[in-house]
Parts: structure tokens; sequence; C-alpha cells
């Protein structure tokens, strides 16, 4: 009888950040989903299509979600790869939302592109992947128990 490996939670978390950003990628490309769907550009700050009809997208941005998706499942194999995915990603979704606050939107430098909206979204994600990669990263082994301290 085969046995199924366990996931660590930090591992599990990345499974189901990594589905989010596939799906987030894939409505990306979705006409009613996204907004003025007719103005997708593959990159830059022309592009007048908006996720939700909120957050600025390109094809560029949903592509980069797509591949922070199947990352997400690729690196939930180890526990340690997981906590990358997070520790990594935290920080990289940490230094968009400050390029996004430094550039101007209407710019050449807004090749994403990016509005608040995403900014503020880049905020959130960092904050949140690093939080997932340090409090989920306790324990090693699944299979051990942890030792209690009496009081």
């Amino acid at each position: 009888m085969a046995t199924t490996p366990k996931l660590m939670a930090v591992q599990g978390a990345a499974v189901l950040v990594g589905a989010t950003f596939l799906v987030m990628g894939v409505l990306g490309f979705i006409p009613g989903v996204t907004s003025h769907y007719d103005t997708l550009q593959w990159a830059g700050h022309h592009s007048g299509a908006k996720l939700f009809g909120v957050f600025a997208v390109s094809g560029l941005h949903n592509v980069v979600h797509l591949a922070f998706g199947v990352a997400g499942f690729l690196l939930a194999r180890s526990y340690a790869k997981a906590r990358a995915y997070f520790l990594i990603g935290g920080l990289a979704y940490l230094g968009l939302w400050v390029y996004g606050l430094l550039i101007n939107h209407g710019s050449p430098a807004n090749f994403v592109p990016l509005n608040s909206a995403d900014d503020w979204l880049h905020f959130g994600l960092g904050v949140a992947m690093l939080l997932l990669g340090v409090t989920l990263a306790g324990q090693h082994d699944p299979t051990k128990r942890r030792r209690r301290v009496h009081t």
C-alpha cells in the first residue's frame, strides 16, 4: 500500500498561492472579467485593460502571474523551496510595490503596467508571502511531534 507524502504547511500554502496566481493569470486574458479587453497590450502603460475593472493588466502582467503560479506548484515539492518561494516572492512583490510608488504611471517606465490598485495589492501580497514564509516554517518534519514546554 502506497503512502501519500505529507506536505508541510508551507508547502500546502505554496500550492494554494500558486493556484491563485494561475487563476488570476488566466482571468486576465478573459474578456468580461478583464474590462476594456480590446485595449490589452503585450506590455507598457498604454494597456487600458483592467482585471475586475480595477487592476491594470497587460499580456506580460498576466504571463508573470501564470509563471508565478507554476513556480508555486514546482517549489511546493520541498519544504526549503516552498519557503524560498514565499520569502523571495514576498521581497519581489515589495520591490514591485516600491517601484510602482516611485514611477510615473503614465511614463514608459510603467512597462508592466501598474496603477495605484496594483501598487497596494503588491504591498499586500509581499507582506502576506513573507509572513507565510516565516510563520509556516516552524516545523521541518511533519512526522515528528513537537516537544511541549510545561510551565
